[in-house]
């Protein structure tokens, strides 16, 4: 007898914190009592352990930029697998990935793999308080920047879908050193730079926030912050583990035109696969040991399955077709839901808030009714359209998702709004 949803969340009770290994997986924001298990993906759609087939929206939280199982991906991986899992030891890949990044990504002069978009930004702040001898931080409500102690106060979408408390087990030292401001806010941030500027490290921000569902910047914040930094020291830090070769090849600083010191990267990078990266100029990234005296590491940091999975991708995104693609398919999802609350979408990611709008920081998404959004959830879930399972993340459009899938989910959210 084949396995069963109810089977697997039972014995994974037994086994799992909440039977589940990252907690929105939990669906309980979305109404529902046990997590979906999912057995295999193929383009646009995902197919459970059930035999439900659905419409993708969630692309394992966005990495999937050509869809499930990619032909040319899965070749690359299988080609890399034959030659070993991992070595503990440099290999060509990683040299490739690293040329692919930096000649992507405006600001990027050198780049250090990681495992995780995590240790990414750890270790990006990490290196913003080596380079300015400065310990503060300033972050953005409801900007979500991996489960680094310092960076978990108002920290987006998890916190935000589950109630939770920003920095329980957080030592309070830590967290005193973290100076969390409203997103969008230009006076915000310049009274916090004119009290705390002399001891401030660095502002994080991502460039388009994701994790409090889809809020662009506001024009002129970014170029705010790179003149704030600039004023007093401080190291400006895009975190583009969402953004990065989504918004556009460069990721938000090549569509934005604004340029960071420091760049978190994540999701595509890896093409599926556990990876991550941070870099910025040479001078900069030449502090990190063996060359400098700020200590990073990590036993499966560029890894030969990752690489060659990123490096697949990151190839064929040089083709501005690819873009251009994106951007109609996610203008024709846009104008599709757009009768049925407030969508906001930049390039390949997208929210469609319940809730009037617009949205230009947390304070703003929290007003949106999240019962409304997981009983829309469980009506599109039942047509077979899957939904990222919380208000507070993103629709993430991929080369997968044709007008067949794009039709059929805005028929299915249509119908539940009575369309």
């Amino acid at each position: 007898m084949a396995v069963t949803r109810s089977d697997l969340y039972q014995r994974a009770r037994r086994l799992i914190p909440g039977g589940v290994n990252s907690p929105v997986r939990a669906m309980r924001a979305v109404g529902l009592d046990e997590p979906l298990f999912m057995r295999s993906g193929a383009g646009a759609l995902i197919e459970d352990v059930n035999g439900n087939r659905y419409v993708d929206w969630v692309l394992s939280w966005g990495p999937l930029l050509f869809g499930h199982a990619d032909a040319a991906t899965l070749a690359a991986v299988e080609e890399a697998l034959r030659r070993g899992t991992t070595f503990g030891a440099p290999t060509e890949g990683e040299v490739e990935l690293a040329q692919e990044i930096v000649d992507a990504v405006p600001s990027i002069e050198m780049v250090r793999m990681t495992s995780s978009g995590t240790e990414a930004a750890m270790s990006a702040v990490r290196l913003a308080r080596a380079a300015t001898g400065r310990d503060r931080l300033i972050k953005f409500a409801g900007n979500y920047h991996g489960h680094v102690d310092a960076l978990l106060a108002s920290a987006g979408s998890g916190l935000m879908t589950l109630g939770i408390p920003s920095t329980p087990g957080v030592p309070r030292g830590v967290a005193g050193e973290t100076i969390v401001l409203p997103y969008n806010d230009v006076d915000a941030v310049a009274a916090a730079v004119a009290r705390y500027g002399e001891g401030l490290a660095a502002i994080i921000v991502e460039p388009v926030a994701g994790n409090m569902g889809v809020v662009p910047p506001e024009p002129g914040f970014l170029e705010a912050l790179r003149t704030l930094c600039d004023a007093c020291g401080a190291l400006l830090v895009f975190d583009e583990v969402i953004t990065g070769f989504r918004v556009a090849r460069g990721g938000a600083q090549e569509r934005f035109g604004v340029r960071p010191d420091i760049t978190v990267l994540g999701k595509i990078v890896g093409g599926g696969l556990p990876a991550a990266a941070f870099g910025g100029r040479a001078e900069l990234m030449e502090r990190l040991a063996p060359v400098g005296d700020v200590y990073q590491a990590g036993t499966l940091s560029g890894n030969p399955l990752a690489v060659a999975a990123g490096t697949s991708v990151l190839r064929r995104l040089r083709d501005p077709a690819v873009y251009e693609a994106l951007e109609a398919r996610g203008a024709r999802l846009e104008a599709g839901l757009a009768p049925f609350g407030c969508v906001q979408r930049v390039g390949a990611m997208m929210t469609l808030f319940c809730q009037d709008g617009p949205v230009r920081d947390d304070a703003d998404a929290a007003r949106s009714d999240t019962e409304r959004y997981g009983a829309l959830f469980r009506h599109v879930l039942a047509r077979g359209v899957y939904l990222a399972p919380s208000q507070f993340e993103c629709m993430f459009v991929s080369l997968a998702h044709g007008d067949e899938e794009i039709d059929r989910t805005i028929e299915a959210v249509g119908g539940f709004f009575g369309h």
